[in-house]
């Protein structure tokens, strides 16, 4: 970058945050929210979660490692816009393939810098997540807080379709396994379970957390019903992560109750409140949510107490849940669902992220987890027919 474009971040409240423009010029409009992380801004710009919000940055130097293919969580960048205190103008990481403000310019992420992103955030904790605008290309102040009021609530907002594969596919890839090289188990012909995956907006390394354990994984369009995927004899079902409110995916929910206490259910992140949402209890939107990598969450099981990965703006409300649903993981900052399970129906989920890359790995258990329950269902059906 040669010359400094200025640029303007407005919030439906009225009040406008400056800085200068990085990636691509031009605006877009989304839900404003922060992300507490201290690393992976690429894995956060690649989250299908994030499609439709503008993402700010708490850690204030952003971009000094670059950007590589190998650290995307999915095909392309997602977010509506992106927001830094201060972007590195050198990159200095023998993996990098390109700065961060090639990359968002390559992509039409519009981005800004040299934004009081510690104001901002504190902003964003009083009045809660809002509708903003980002831009680049005509920053006048009284236009940009009507487009921002203008723009669609994220409640009731159904953004699965804009994410979601348009047709099965098998998982593979060239560099499996969480990040080094080599086989993994399913590409070696040791795969032991067939997991189908609904793709809400599904992250990369839950597939190569999958087939590192064992898993063939195949991967469907979220509007996949539950017919067609139990024509496909899966041992068990996986439900993804993905953006926008979780009560707007009725396909989903409908599909999830239909196939509660046929296979085992396993569901991360917006496929926890799907579940949570089949299993008949409703969600709430969080103040201004989860998004970081260092959030503490005690499982009731053994009372330990993880540091999680989360990146979710919606809630299951406990006081929701039937008789015969019990609460597995809760959230030490603010008391909220973090985990749920369903014996009966041999289901459960997690609202925060064990895949979490990079970020710690204290809830890695729960997809070995998920091979138990796949493998018990496996004999259950084995004595049956025997």
């Amino acid at each position: 970058m040669t010359t400094r474009t200025y640029a303007m971040l407005a919030l439906e409240d009225g009040t406008i945050w400056h800085g200068y423009a990085l990636g691509a010029i031009g605006e877009r409009t989304g839900e404003v929210v922060f992300n507490t992380s201290m690393t992976g801004y690429q894995e956060v710009l690649t989250d299908p979660s994030y499609y439709g919000q503008i993402v700010v940055m708490t850690a204030p130097h952003i971009g000094n490692t670059g950007v590589n293919r190998e650290d995307e969580e999915s095909r392309h960048p997602w977010v509506a816009g992106f927001v830094v205190r201060a972007a590195s103008p050198y990159v200095s990481n023998w993996r990098a393939a390109q700065s961060l403000h090639e990359y968002l310019a390559e992509h039409g992420i519009v981005a800004m810098t040299g934004v009081d992103t510690r104001a901002l955030v504190r902003h964003i904790r009083t009045q809660g997540a809002m509708r903003a605008v980002i831009s680049s290309e005509n920053p006048e102040p009284d236009r940009l807080i009507a487009a921002a009021r203008a723009a669609p609530s994220m409640n009731g907002l159904d953004l699965v379709p804009y994410v979601t594969c348009a047709e099965p596919y098998h998982w593979v890839e060239g560099n499996p396994g969480e990040w080094g090289p080599g086989e993994t188990p399913a590409q070696r012909g040791e795969s032991t379970f067939h997991v189908v995956a609904y793709d809400f907006g599904i992250k990369r390394n839950i597939l190569r957390l999958l087939a590192e354990h064992g898993c063939r994984v195949t991967v469907v369009p979220a509007t996949m019903p539950a017919a067609d995927v139990l024509a496909l004899e899966p041992d068990g079902v996986f439900l993804s992560n993905g953006p926008g409110d979780p009560a707007a995916v009725t396909y989903g929910v409908q599909a999830v109750r239909d196939l509660l206490g046929k296979t085992p259910v396993f569901g991360i992140c917006l496929g926890h409140q799907i579940l949570g949402l089949a299993l008949g209890g409703t969600t709430y939107k969080l103040h201004f949510g989860h998004r970081g990598g260092n959030q503490p969450v005690r499982f009731s099981d053994t009372m330990r107490v993880e540091i999680s990965s989360h990146n979710h703006g919606f809630a299951v409300d406990a006081s929701s849940l039937p008789e015969g649903v019990e609460i597995t993981h809760i959230n030490l900052n603010d008391g909220c669902v973090e985990g749920l399970r369903a014996p009966d129906q041999r289901a459960f989920s997690v609202q925060y992220h064990p895949e979490a890359a990079p970020g710690p790995h204290d809830a890695r258990y729960l997809f070995r987890r998920f091979v138990e329950l796949m493998e018990q269902a496996r004999n259950q059906r084995s004595m049956s027919s025997g």
